[in-house]
């Protein structure tokens, strides 16, 4: 359980860079049960963001494994608010050290992690120490799964991500 001071110290972090005052952007990575219908991902979305003291107009890249390519949620939430979606290979987010990694996931996907791995790279991020709401799930009303996990992007790097791939 966190602290309510651990809380309120993750929330200022989330939405104020304190050595510069500017606003943090962050980089969401997304996961899903093939079909999974937007409201499902974007309550998701909410949800970690509410988690992180964050807002989602301080998300400025979201990615997802190649295989979701064609995800119609992830493709139509991201055209809707202006993202730019950053895709990457299995082997490519199998490289990234994780907090949560699955069985399950690795099983079916070909990597222990797709949000969490998706969003510390798209965030340029140098460690897990970046995310700021780690594998977030919510299953919807139709049964099917959406995780979100929500990285920092560090002051030095907005704008310079990682592309993907």
């Amino acid at each position: 359980m966190i602290s309510a001071a651990a809380t309120a110290i993750a929330r200022a972090a989330a939405s104020q860079d304190v050595a510069t005052g500017s606003c943090v952007r962050l980089a969401i990575g997304l996961g899903c049960d093939r079909g999974t219908p937007e409201a499902t991902v974007e309550a998701c979305l909410r949800e970690a963001l509410a988690q992180a003291g964050a807002r989602i107009d301080q998300v400025a890249v979201a990615a997802s494994i190649e295989a979701k390519r064609d995800e119609a949620a992830f493709l139509s939430l991201a055209a809707r608010h202006g993202w730019p979606l950053r895709w990457y290979a299995a082997a490519r987010l199998a490289t990234v050290p994780v907090p949560n990694p699955s069985e399950t996931v690795l099983r079916y996907m070909g990597t222990p992690s797709v949000s969490e791995a998706a969003a510390l790279l798209a965030a340029g991020a140098a460690d897990a120490s970046a995310l700021l709401v780690e594998k977030h799930r919510l299953r919807g009303p139709d049964g099917r799964n959406a995780t979100v996990s929500i990285a920092r992007i560090p002051p030095a790097s907005q704008g310079t991500s990682d592309s993907g791939g």
